[in-house]
């Protein structure tokens, strides 16, 4: 069963960093999935943020978090991060990690972009980023 929990999201000014981790209930398969990070501001539908391969090969980034946010996995214990710098109001979301179970596709390792190409989800962490 793959069930991830996210935590690290906060209360916090602009301009601040946070760090967000997401595990899995099963740790040993963490390094079979590609991971995902989507947040949900309200009112809005959820986006995609970052994604990584299972190997950490390559990562994948919204127009919008390039060069602030950082997405990383440390597969031996079995957590996926998301450093965010310089946090902006519209930052401001909840934040869910995503696993996907077919980690490849004909040969090539894959990290979607798109919330339906991913399996299991987290229940999400608040992120609020104040001005």
């Amino acid at each position: 069963q793959v069930r991830p929990v996210e935590s690290g999201g906060g209360l916090v000014q602009a301009g601040d960093s946070l760090r967000l981790s997401c595990t899995v209930e099963s740790a040993r398969f963490f390094s079979a999935y590609a991971m995902g990070w989507f947040r949900q501001a309200p009112g809005k539908e959820r986006e995609f943020v970052a994604s990584i391969t299972w190997d950490g090969g390559s990562t994948y980034y919204a127009d919008s978090v390039k060069g602030e946010f950082t997405i990383s996995r440390d597969n031996a214990k079995g957590t996926l991060f998301l450093q965010m710098n310089n946090l902006k109001p519209e930052h401001t979301a909840v934040y869910y990690c995503a696993a996907r179970g077919e980690a490849v596709v004909r040969g090539v390792a894959v990290a979607p972009q798109s919330a339906s190409e991913y399996d299991y989800w987290g229940q999400g962490t608040q992120v609020t980023v104040s001005s």
